[in-house]
């Protein structure tokens, strides 16, 4: 140990570890072995706080240690803090030593003398406990892009196709877009998938293990992934209608699945009900056809009405105008509006497409629209640390309480690809899991939709080099670390596949790789079987190169899983936790004793202790 030492991962200097609820008392404690101390400080800053930066001295104990407490009593919101400390020297002069955060991350603290190269440590503070309802978090969620999954029409029918698009000859065919010189898509292409073809597929799905579904965009739209909303309350065609989507709804339920949607509130596509570009909704309708239409307050444009503000600049995608109190209105009022439709229906969640884009006070306006109906849930598509995100030079809400239950954890599947690339070492992977662990509250890191792949990125296999020793530990690292386990339709039977359209391939219903799909499900029969797998607190390590996952439930069962992502096999040695589990050191030598792992391999054991 060096004179001066903090970590926030371990309950000798901080205490409770990671983010805490508003209200609450945190202990801090630094070891100081200095011989001439003259105060040790904590600088605590509440960002957007009232007391502005605080200076509170911390009182010696015996051992070297310095202590005190602090009461998070400004609020929810994110807190900085750092430790100042002050040594006189012989001459009489003082000095001041500064221990911060290393590059803004928690665990160890890093010395220095020049305030300017100083990080502070983040502290969450949440308004409340927010758990998820159970069948969500005890859930193994299937990702379907609706018309890539099954055609459970007569004759592989396509009903009501669209005008000015292609359908696919096969549904081997691979996908491809027909694009005009300047890159636009000018022909939309389908294969057929339908929601009658998901309810015929439901026998399928139970057998993998699933227990949810998340679908994207289901309602009407020009495209073939609808993002590109056309009317929010219209099912659209191709896929079927009201009634099936009630069928739908009702045969999951019969079968103790839910189902989750994707709502995209952001923008709207240009050839909508709501904007009409091209007019297939009529001459007098939509805001760029009539000024005095009903829409036109939705949308803000610069030079009515060939200019508008799109989404990221894309012109076929109209935003929406979330300040508007008609929009609000119309998709998170309490009569007839977006939400209010489908859930009342029976729908289970909702994913919200590019929360960055939605506001705050947007998002918690769902939020309480949702809450009117039990046991529902609502997720957000953030792709970085939902705890400290800034969006548009603002400090996101997402996770402090009253917004989402959680997001799709893409900084988790960054890291567990990054471990098995080599990009990063097993202590590496630890130390940034322990990161998220530390900055989300509990019942967010429990409830954030854990992936390897979606519809936004390339197939886990392809990332992979299609080596099913990689893809069976990207897998156990899903289903082993806390959050839901979310199956991206395709992935469990071997589909492959680069960037979009290429990860949108029609799924391989008479070449599922068998050894692919028993990899999915037995780890989804392990998740519903070991309740430490859903429930139980996480403790990180690495090990000779190995990454380490050790759970625990307070049922006192214990699971241990370790990751070979090296091309020689090796033997446990000592074990470097991140955090110090409560377990004995015997327990957990007895249980990796004589274990070696070969390359690209992985352990996975369980105890009952008594």
């Amino acid at each position: 140990m060096t004179a001066i030492y903090f970590n926030s991962w371990q309950k000798e200097y901080k205490q409770p570890f990671g983010a805490i609820e508003k209200g609450e008392t945190v202990t801090f404690s630094i070891a100081v072995q200095e011989s001439i101390v003259e105060q040790v400080l904590l600088i605590m800053r509440k960002e957007d706080g009232t007391r502005g930066v605080e200076k509170i001295s911390m009182s010696p104990k015996e051992n070297h240690r310095y202590t005190c407490t602090y009461p998070l009593a400004q609020g929810s919101g994110l807190y900085f803090y750092y430790f100042e400390i002050i040594k006189r020297e012989s001459n009489q002069e003082t000095e001041t030593i500064y221990c911060g955060s290393d590059q803004g991350k928690g665990g160890e603290g890093i010395l220095t003398r020049d305030s300017e190269k100083l990080h502070p440590y983040q502290l969450t503070c949440y308004e409340k406990a927010d758990p998820a309802p159970e069948w969500y978090r005890k859930g193994i969620v299937y990702q379907i892009f609706p018309d890539r999954f099954y055609n459970g029409n007569l004759h592989r029918a396509i009903a009501q196709p669209k005008k000015n698009t292609f359908i696919y000859g096969s549904w081997e065919d691979e996908p491809m877009y027909i694009k005009d010189a300047e890159g636009e898509i000018v022909r939309w292409d389908f294969y057929g998938g339908n929601l009658q073809g998901i309810i015929e597929k439901i026998p399928y799905l139970k057998e993998l293990g699933i227990t949810a579904l998340y679908l994207n965009p289901v309602f009407e739209a020009a495209s073939n992934h609808r993002y590109d909303t056309g009317d929010y309350l219209t099912i659209d065609g191709v896929l079927g209608d009201e009634e099936t989507f009630q069928r739908l709804l009702d045969r999951l339920h019969e079968n103790n699945m839910q189902l989750i949607l994707d709502g995209v509130f952001s923008h709207v596509g240009r050839n909508s009900r709501y904007f009409n570009y091209d007019g297939r909704y009529g001459e007098g309708v939509g805001a760029y056809r009539d000024p005095k239409s009903r829409y036109r307050q939705w949308f803000k444009f610069s030079d009515y009405p060939e200019d508008y503000k799109s989404w990221w600049g894309v012109k076929d995608l109209p935003e929406a105008d979330k300040e508007n109190p008609n929009f609000q209105q119309f998709i998170y009022g309490e009569k007839d509006s977006v939400i209010e439709k489908w859930t009342a229906m029976g729908v289970d969640g909702w994913r919200l497409d590019v929360a960055d884009e939605l506001p705050d006070f947007f998002i918690e306006g769902i939020r309480r629209a949702v809450d009117r109906y039990p046991e529902k849930v609502l997720i957000g598509e953030v792709w970085e640390d939902a705890s400290n995100k800034i969006s548009y030079g603002q400090r996101r809400q997402y996770i402090f309480g009253d917004g989402l239950h959680g997001v799709m954890n893409y900084p988790f599947r960054d890291i567990i690809l990054d471990l098995l690339s080599g990009k990063q070492s097993a202590q590496e992977a630890a130390e940034k899991l322990t990161v998220l662990q530390e900055n989300y509250p509990a019942d967010i890191f429990a409830n954030n939709l854990n992936n390897i792949g979606t519809h936004d990125s390339e197939r886990i296999a392809t990332l992979l080099d299609n080596q099913l020793s990689k893809l069976t530990l990207a897998v156990g690292l899903m289903f082993a670390l806390p959050g839901v386990p979310t199956i991206y339709y395709g992935d469990e039977a071997g589909l492959t596949g680069g960037k979009d359209p290429e990860n949108r391939k029609f799924f391989p219903w008479s070449t599922i790789d068998s050894d692919t799909y028993t990899c999915y499900r037995s780890w989804a029969e392990k998740r519903k079987a070991i309740e430490a797998l859903v429930h139980g607190e996480c403790y990180l390590f690495h090990s000779n190169g190995l990454f380490g996952i050790l759970r625990y439930s307070e049922h006192s069962q214990l699971v241990l899983y370790l990751v070979n992502a090296q091309n020689q096999a090796v033997s446990t040695e000592q074990l470097f936790f991140t955090r110090k589990p409560p377990i004995s050191e015997g327990i957990l030598e007895e249980l990796l004793a004589d274990v070696v792992i070969a390359e690209w391999g992985e352990y996975f054991v369980t105890k009952k202790l008594d």
